[in-house]
């Protein structure tokens, strides 16, 4: 996509974090724009300050994982302004610990935001964006879905994080391929963030009344969510940094998103475990420390 004045976004996870700081971007350029969030009030402080920029914007609350509510979103939006050019499913959660101690509400609530999310939004919006490329020679369009470094590297004490995420990273690259098949019109990418101020490590209060855990934390989730917090908010990019490599990516058509393109070698170190046939590397073998204080801190009587 070259050219974003008058088109259309639609935004998941969109009153913080990436999704926020994309708007922003979009709203400079001159698009319409879907803001879709979980949180009400935060959707409202989002979408006035958007609306301010002077972007004309449909704000929408809802669950990703709820399918029905997407579908809603997906017919709002396109009787708002039609069909979508640029759709960032971006929505998401965090979660950690052993990957044994996850309960069966946990195992959904983070399927059906992190994945099943994704999923609707592939669904709901790609068949919307092939009717219109066939009935406009000039219409362009993009699909960038978040998943994460843990898309690709696969750490201890994050079982759950790391599955939804492999499963996003899949998802993109199929639709990177099956969209190929039929169009040159729409593309895709995938965003693999590693850690970013965000406020994911918060995901817990967004979580659903229906999907919430009598039992308390383990120690290993406790572990993870304290270490996760720590590296999250120490980290040095900004969303703001990684909103404009989103729309670098889709305005170059750049399928994989990086934010922090060092950490690779630890993907290399993976790929190469697979090509060889070894067993896991030790993916704290450059810092063993951090990985003596995991094991220490879990193994540890409570």
């Amino acid at each position: 996509m070259k050219t974003l004045k008058g088109k259309t976004a639609v935004i998941t996870g969109a009153a913080s974090g990436f999704g926020l700081e994309t708007a922003r971007l979009c709203a400079a350029a001159g698009m319409n724009i879907v803001m879709a969030d979980v949180q009400q009030e935060a959707l409202d402080r989002a979408t006035a300050e958007i609306e301010a920029i002077g972007a004309k914007v449909l704000p929408f609350r809802l669950d990703v994982a709820k399918a029905e509510q997407v579908e809603a979103m997906g017919r709002a939006a396109f009787e708002r302004f039609g069909a979508p050019h640029f759709v960032f499913n971006n929505a998401g959660v965090s979660s950690g610990g052993l990957i044994w101690e996850h309960t069966l509400k946990d195992w959904e609530w983070i399927v059906g935001v992190n994945l099943m999310g994704v999923a609707h939004g592939v669904r709901v919006f790609t068949p919307m964006m092939l009717e219109a490329a066939k009935n406009d020679a000039d219409y362009d369009g993009h699909i960038v879905n978040t998943a994460s470094m843990a898309g690709v590297v696969n750490m201890p004490n994050m079982g759950s994080y790391n599955v939804t995420k492999n499963a996003v990273v899949a998802i993109s690259e199929t639709l990177f391929q099956d969209l190929a098949l039929v169009t040159e019109q729409i593309h895709c990418s995938v965003l693999c963030p590693f850690f970013v101020p965000t406020g994911i490590h918060h995901s817990e209060r967004n979580r659903p009344a229906e999907m919430a855990e009598d039992m308390k934390p383990t120690k290993s989730q406790l572990i993870a969510k304290a270490l996760g917090e720590k590296a999250v908010t120490s980290g040095k990019l900004t969303a703001a940094d990684v909103a404009r490599m989103v729309m670098d990516a889709v305005a170059e058509n750049r399928f994989y998103i990086f934010s922090h393109p060092r950490a690779l070698g630890s993907v290399q170190t993976r790929l190469e475990d697979i090509m060889l046939g070894r067993n896991p590397s030790d993916p704290f073998k450059d810092r063993p420390q951090i990985g003596e204080n995991l094991r220490n801190a879990i193994r540890s009587a409570d």
